[in-house]
């Protein structure tokens, strides 16, 4: 089982949003068959057999074992993963594009970057399983509380300046056998735990913010 899997597909996707299934994959971070799982999730066994065919096709459970009882032959299934991710390449005539609109200081731009972050990681992460290959990649996430919003734009700047000086040592576009690798840095507010909504906008001090990088993403040749 992988830890993560990237789903591509809009047909799977639409199949791992289906309540019933998404509580199927759920319960399937341990094997079971379709009696099991209508026990679990109190739903009929032909209901969950029928769910368990369309994940099945959707390559997001597969046969575990098959156990003989009597005249009866039980399958059992598992998640093909722990979890599952949606890329945005399923709605790639609609997913935003950060060159469109560039802007440092846009939570709308930001959003797009990692949309972007997930779409290439994910393809990387899929053409890597199918050669069984790893992929190179590296990430820091980090947790800083800012006693003012002037310390938070200083941070920013450093930051930027840093990464610059960074890019700048390190990047050879002339180099022959050299491989180009996305570099994203985030930094955002983290939502309070007890407001679902979010943070309203333009609140700081007891809000927290967030610098999230993400480096070294690895293209497939």
């Amino acid at each position: 089982m992988l830890d993560v899997a990237v789903i591509e597909e809009p047909a799977a996707a639409e199949a791992s949003l289906d309540p019933i299934r998404s509580g199927i994959l759920a319960a399937l971070a341990e094997p079971g068959s379709a009696t099991i799982l209508a026990a679990r999730l109190g739903l009929p066994r032909q209901k969950v057999n029928y769910h368990l065919k369309e994940l099945e096709r959707h390559g997001l459970v597969e046969l575990a074992e098959e156990r003989r009882k009597g005249n009866v032959t039980e399958r059992v299934y598992r998640a093909t993963a722990a979890s599952y991710v949606i890329s945005p390449i399923v709605l790639a005539a609609v997913s935003p594009d950060p060159s469109r609109s560039p802007d440092q200081l846009s939570a709308r731009w930001l959003l797009a970057l990692g949309s972007r972050l997930v779409q290439e990681v994910g393809q990387l992460l899929t053409g890597a399983a199918r050669a069984g290959q790893r992929v190179a990649s590296f990430g820091i996430d980090a947790e800083v509380r800012f006693a003012s919003a002037s310390d938070r734009a200083a941070f920013a700047e450093d930051l930027a300046q840093a990464v610059a000086a960074l890019v700048g040592r390190y990047h050879d576009e002339s180099a022959p056998a050299g491989r180009s690798h996305r570099l994203v840095v985030g930094l955002h507010q983290i939502p309070a735990p007890t407001d679902p909504r979010g943070p309203a906008a333009g609140t700081t001090g007891s809000t927290r913010t967030t610098p999230q990088p993400e480096a070294g993403q690895e293209d497939q040749r």
